[in-house]
């Protein structure tokens, strides 16, 4: 097991090997200063073993290595976890590393504070890194376990499995502070025939490619799911009828603006879409009934189009 610390403290970038088992330690040249950080590190290996949230790790290991190694804040980044967590404040000074196990980016973590950290401080972090890189690393697999239980494989978005959670915590948010909550079904207008015709080969991709013309046209905010085959559905906080039937007829246009292609493959495709907004006090099956009724009214109109109810 290697692990690497890309270092950047002050300005100043250096790199560190720590070859081995999580005891394998960088030296530290104060005999007592490496008695107290070696039974820091323990301490901290066993703290962070109490979770795999990751933001409740940073936590932890803000707090445990604070009496040791004083700081203002601390920050850790995962880009493609997408975390960005902040603890505390900034300072004018900020010593970074950028965590490697075996090839595998860990993330980046920031110390920050009033003044300067000096040579001896680098140290003392890189002594309890070793800490928690491990509690980290599982915290990450835990967290990309998750993420992978919750997407559809074949367009990205959220599954059929996570629909009723976020629906009842939606539609119990919107009853709660009175706000607006919106839901949009629609699905692929005659898409047995694109598999028929085509093979199911080009069936996934006209799939894949319609659920990334719909991720464009909704916001951040918006959750999308495939709830089966060739349907999906958009949960939309914050929004009233009006609104959802605007962005579903964004979304008609966009999915029929251009044919999907591969390879020698072409088809044009369009949407028929049902769209309603909750009723104060409703609940789950009512509201997404209603929306359902509003998909089989467009299909019934000759498809391509929206409905609402």
């Amino acid at each position: 097991m290697v692990t690497q610390l890309n270092i950047v403290s002050d300005g100043v970038s250096r790199h560190l090997v720590v070859e081995g088992k999580t005891n394998t330690l960088p030296q530290l040249t104060n005999s007592s200063t490496e008695t107290t950080t070696g039974g820091l590190t323990l301490n901290i290996s066993s703290v962070l073993q109490t979770t795999l949230e990751i933001e409740q790790l940073v936590a932890l290991f803000s707090q445990q290595i604070k009496p040791a190694l004083p700081h203002d804040g601390f920050s850790y980044h995962n880009d493609p976890l997408g975390l960005g967590i902040h603890l505390g404040s900034k300072g004018k000074h900020e010593t970074k590393y950028h965590l490697l196990v075996n090839g595998e980016s860990l993330g980046e973590l920031s110390l920050h504070r009033e003044w300067k950290f000096t040579p001896q401080d680098n140290k003392v972090f890189e002594y309890t890194l070793c800490g928690l890189v491990y509690p980290l690393r599982n915290a990450i697999m835990y967290r990309k376990a998750l993420h992978a239980a919750h997407k559809d494989t074949l367009t990205g978005v959220n599954n059929r499995s996570t629909l009723d959670e976020n629906l009842n915590r939606e539609v119990k948010l919107a009853n709660r502070y009175s706000r607006s909550l919106s839901l949009i079904i629609l699905d692929i207008d005659n898409f047995k025939s694109i598999n028929d015709g085509f093979g199911h080969s080009f069936g996934d991709t006209v799939i894949a490619e319609t659920a990334a013309r719909i991720a464009s046209c909704i916001r951040a905010t918006d959750i999308l799911f495939r709830y089966g085959g060739e349907e999906f559905v958009a949960l939309l906080s914050n929004t009233n009828l009006n609104g959802a039937t605007q962005l579903a007829e964004r979304i008609r246009l966009a999915v029929n603006e251009s044919p999907i292609r591969d390879g020698d493959n072409e088809a044009t495709t369009t949407v028929s879409i049902g769209t309603t907004e909750l009723k104060h006090g409703e609940i789950n099956a009512n509201f997404f009934t209603r929306a359902d009724s509003a998909l089989y009214e467009a299909k019934g109109a000759g498809k391509n189009c929206v409905r609402k109810a």
